[in-house]
């Protein structure tokens, strides 16, 4: 399945979640990309849009990263590896992974400034919707489960327009809900999937998510 852009796919995904409208939720986008899909679809359910900053680190000669750091510093290892070759990667490259934890924390620093673009208090009670552009292995679904690990909420929601079938496998482990327009066999690459895949600047991701927030305090 290919989309127009963004908005529309987010507007599909909304039109498939009326029965959470006025519900107490919260949409967690997962990527800038998702905060484009995730404003449309917290836009029509009338809730906060947050946006969880995850970068991912990799090592050597691993197609996939290894682990992933959000912006609070919780640390999450890629489960797609086995608990032996995650030990084996910690072991050869712990320095490394060091290294990039404290460089990756910096870089989502200097993206937020001072200003956090997610908050505990507008999740906590609520069912928590996900969202990301496209998944081609549901690892961000881990970090952004890691996080809520510390936050009482309903249930968990995974919303995205597009995923590959290793991504639809772990959302079925992780949340409770799953909305997936295509599941794709053969993933290629999120922005391929969208006819217009360019994307706001991050300072317009940022100000969307400010405004949205503000609204809620």
């Amino acid at each position: 399945m290919y989309f127009a852009n963004r908005i529309e796919a987010g507007q599909q995904l909304a039109a498939e979640m009326l029965k959470y409208r006025n519900r107490k939720c919260a949409v967690i986008a997962l990527s800038d990309g998702a905060v484009v899909v995730g404003a449309q679809i917290a836009s029509v359910l009338r809730c906060p849009l947050t946006l969880l900053l995850i970068e991912p680190i990799q090592v050597p000669g691993e197609p996939e990263p290894v682990a992933v750091i959000n912006q609070d510093g919780i640390f999450t290892y890629n489960h797609m590896y086995s608990t032996g070759q995650l030990e084996e990667f910690n072991m050869e490259y712990h320095n490394l992974i060091e290294e990039k934890k404290t460089e990756k924390l910096h870089d989502i620093h200097q993206l937020l400034g001072n200003k956090g673009l997610i908050r505990k208090d507008l999740l906590r009670e609520r069912n928590i919707i996900l969202v990301s552009d496209g998944m081609s292995s549901g690892f961000s679904l881990e970090a952004a489960v890691d996080y809520l690990k510390t936050v009482k909420i309903g249930r968990t929601i995974v919303a995205t327009p597009l995923a590959s079938v290793a991504a639809v496998d772990r959302m079925h482990i992780l949340t409770d809900e799953i909305h997936c327009l295509s599941v794709i066999e053969s993933y290629i690459g999120t922005n391929h999937y969208y006819q217009d895949n360019a994307l706001p600047s991050h300072q317009t991701i940022v100000k969307t998510i400010e405004s949205i927030v503000s609204h809620w305090h």
